[in-house]
Protein backbone atom coordinates (compact mmCIF):
# COMPACT_ATOMS: atom_id res chain seq x y z
CA UNK A 1 0.00 0.00 0.00
CA UNK A 2 1.45 3.54 -0.93
CA UNK A 3 -0.01 5.47 1.76
CA UNK A 4 2.08 2.99 4.41
CA UNK A 5 5.37 3.14 2.59
CA UNK A 6 4.81 7.27 2.35
CA UNK A 7 3.91 6.94 6.22
CA UNK A 8 6.64 4.61 7.06
CA UNK A 9 9.15 7.29 4.91
CA UNK A 10 7.68 10.42 6.35
CA UNK A 11 8.08 8.50 10.09
CA UNK A 12 12.26 7.80 9.38
CA UNK A 13 12.43 11.68 8.41
CA UNK A 14 10.72 12.78 11.50
CA UNK A 15 12.81 10.59 13.57
CA UNK A 16 16.29 11.34 11.88
CA UNK A 17 14.95 15.06 12.70
CA UNK A 18 14.07 14.78 16.11
CA UNK A 19 17.14 12.50 16.87
CA UNK A 20 18.99 15.14 15.50
CA UNK A 21 17.46 17.68 17.66
CA UNK A 22 17.77 15.81 20.71
CA UNK A 23 13.97 15.43 20.83
CA UNK A 24 13.38 11.63 19.75
CA UNK A 25 11.25 10.98 22.96
CA UNK A 26 9.04 13.75 23.23
CA UNK A 27 7.95 13.84 19.86
CA UNK A 28 7.47 9.83 20.26
CA UNK A 29 5.19 11.20 23.07
CA UNK A 30 3.28 13.34 20.64
CA UNK A 31 3.31 10.87 18.25
CA UNK A 32 1.57 8.40 20.85
CA UNK A 33 -0.87 11.37 21.13
CA UNK A 34 -1.63 11.96 17.99
CA UNK A 35 -2.47 8.16 16.86
CA UNK A 36 -4.24 7.45 20.31
CA UNK A 37 -6.16 10.79 19.50
CA UNK A 38 -6.87 10.14 15.72
CA UNK A 39 -7.67 6.76 15.85
CA UNK A 40 -10.12 6.85 18.68
CA UNK A 41 -12.15 9.69 17.66
CA UNK A 42 -14.15 9.22 14.60
CA UNK A 43 -15.09 13.47 13.93
CA UNK A 44 -11.39 13.95 13.72
CA UNK A 45 -10.25 11.25 11.43
CA UNK A 46 -13.17 11.79 9.19
CA UNK A 47 -12.05 15.39 9.50
CA UNK A 48 -8.41 14.29 8.47
CA UNK A 49 -9.68 12.47 6.00
CA UNK A 50 -12.15 14.59 3.93
CA UNK A 51 -10.53 15.69 0.68
CA UNK A 52 -12.99 18.48 0.51
CA UNK A 53 -11.87 20.06 3.83
CA UNK A 54 -9.57 22.97 2.83
CA UNK A 55 -5.41 21.74 4.14
CA UNK A 56 -4.99 24.74 5.43
CA UNK A 57 -8.48 24.66 7.83
CA UNK A 58 -6.81 20.98 8.36
CA UNK A 59 -3.50 22.14 9.69
CA UNK A 60 -4.89 25.32 12.02
CA UNK A 61 -7.27 22.50 13.63
CA UNK A 62 -4.35 20.16 14.46
CA UNK A 63 -2.27 22.77 15.67
CA UNK A 64 -5.15 23.61 17.74
CA UNK A 65 -6.00 20.30 18.82
CA UNK A 66 -1.86 19.32 19.87
CA UNK A 67 -1.15 22.57 20.95
CA UNK A 68 1.32 21.29 23.66
CA UNK A 69 3.17 19.35 20.83
CA UNK A 70 7.04 20.15 20.05
CA UNK A 71 8.24 22.29 17.43
CA UNK A 72 9.24 19.02 15.54
CA UNK A 73 5.59 17.94 15.61
CA UNK A 74 4.37 20.85 14.69
CA UNK A 75 7.09 21.07 11.49
CA UNK A 76 5.29 17.75 10.06
CA UNK A 77 2.09 19.35 10.11
CA UNK A 78 3.38 21.96 8.10
CA UNK A 79 5.27 19.34 6.07
CA UNK A 80 1.79 17.73 5.55
CA UNK A 81 0.33 20.89 4.82
CA UNK A 82 2.20 21.77 1.55
CA UNK A 83 2.17 18.15 0.63
CA UNK A 84 -1.40 17.96 1.45
CA UNK A 85 -0.98 14.10 2.72
CA UNK A 86 -2.46 14.91 6.20
CA UNK A 87 -4.76 11.20 5.48
CA UNK A 88 -1.63 10.01 6.75
CA UNK A 89 -1.31 11.23 9.91
CA UNK A 90 -2.32 8.44 12.10
CA UNK A 91 -0.04 5.88 10.19
CA UNK A 92 2.81 8.20 10.61
CA UNK A 93 2.45 8.10 14.10
CA UNK A 94 1.72 4.28 14.40
CA UNK A 95 5.53 4.37 12.11
CA UNK A 96 7.02 6.71 14.33
CA UNK A 97 6.59 5.00 17.53
CA UNK A 98 7.69 1.42 15.70
CA UNK A 99 10.74 2.57 14.63
CA UNK A 100 11.79 4.27 17.68
CA UNK A 101 10.75 1.45 19.84
CA UNK A 102 13.47 -0.66 17.53
CA UNK A 103 15.90 2.27 17.14
CA UNK A 104 15.63 2.03 21.23
CA UNK A 105 15.52 -1.93 21.80
CA UNK A 106 12.42 -1.99 23.07
CA UNK A 107 9.90 -5.31 21.71
CA UNK A 108 6.12 -4.85 22.63
CA UNK A 109 4.64 -7.93 23.94
CA UNK A 110 0.85 -8.60 22.84
CA UNK A 111 -0.88 -10.90 25.14
CA UNK A 112 -4.20 -11.99 25.00
CA UNK A 113 -5.98 -13.15 28.45
CA UNK A 114 -9.38 -13.73 29.09
CA UNK A 115 -9.66 -11.85 31.49
CA UNK A 116 -7.77 -8.50 32.70
CA UNK A 117 -4.47 -9.69 33.68
CA UNK A 118 -3.46 -10.41 37.32
CA UNK A 119 -0.34 -10.63 39.11
CA UNK A 120 0.65 -13.77 39.25
CA UNK A 121 -0.39 -14.22 35.46
CA UNK A 122 1.73 -11.20 34.18
CA UNK A 123 4.52 -13.12 36.70
CA UNK A 124 4.41 -16.38 34.37
CA UNK A 125 4.24 -14.47 31.12
CA UNK A 126 7.16 -12.09 32.24
CA UNK A 127 9.49 -15.73 32.79
CA UNK A 128 8.12 -16.89 29.46
CA UNK A 129 9.11 -13.44 27.67
CA UNK A 130 12.41 -13.48 29.68
CA UNK A 131 13.10 -17.43 27.07
CA UNK A 132 11.84 -15.65 24.44
CA UNK A 133 13.51 -12.42 24.12
CA UNK A 134 16.98 -10.12 25.76
CA UNK A 135 15.54 -6.65 24.68
CA UNK A 136 13.68 -4.66 26.68
CA UNK A 137 10.11 -5.38 26.92
CA UNK A 138 6.74 -3.50 26.50
CA UNK A 139 3.45 -5.38 27.60
CA UNK A 140 0.44 -4.70 26.12
CA UNK A 141 -2.42 -6.41 27.09
CA UNK A 142 -5.74 -7.47 25.39
CA UNK A 143 -8.70 -9.11 26.19
CA UNK A 144 -10.62 -11.50 24.54
CA UNK A 145 -12.67 -13.80 26.44
CA UNK A 146 -12.92 -16.75 23.37
CA UNK A 147 -9.83 -17.77 24.48
CA UNK A 148 -11.42 -19.08 27.78
CA UNK A 149 -8.53 -19.01 29.87
CA UNK A 150 -4.47 -18.59 30.08
CA UNK A 151 -2.92 -16.42 27.53
CA UNK A 152 -1.72 -15.70 24.31
CA UNK A 153 1.81 -14.07 23.79
CA UNK A 154 3.12 -12.46 20.82
CA UNK A 155 6.29 -10.50 20.29
CA UNK A 156 7.37 -9.87 17.09
CA UNK A 157 6.57 -12.52 14.66
CA UNK A 158 6.80 -15.25 17.63
CA UNK A 159 3.86 -16.25 18.78
CA UNK A 160 3.35 -18.68 22.02
CA UNK A 161 0.02 -20.31 22.35
CA UNK A 162 -1.08 -21.39 26.10
CA UNK A 163 -4.93 -20.98 26.14
CA UNK A 164 -7.59 -23.04 26.66
CA UNK A 165 -8.79 -23.25 23.68
CA UNK A 166 -5.87 -23.82 21.78
CA UNK A 167 -5.65 -26.82 24.44
CA UNK A 168 -9.03 -27.61 23.72
CA UNK A 169 -8.18 -27.52 19.62
CA UNK A 170 -5.39 -29.85 19.60
CA UNK A 171 -7.26 -32.32 21.91
CA UNK A 172 -9.87 -32.37 19.73
CA UNK A 173 -7.72 -32.93 16.37
CA UNK A 174 -5.84 -35.81 18.69
CA UNK A 175 -9.03 -37.52 19.15
CA UNK A 176 -10.26 -37.34 15.59
CA UNK A 177 -7.24 -39.45 14.28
Amino acid sequence: MASTRAAIRYAKAILDLANSKGRANVVNQDMQTIATTVGGNAELNSFIQNPTINVEVKESVLLEVFATANGVTKGLFHLLFENKRFEILEGIAQQYSLLFDEESGVEVAHVTTAIPMDAALEATVLAKIATLSNKKITIKSIVDPAILGGFILRIGDQQYNASVANRLQVLKRELSN
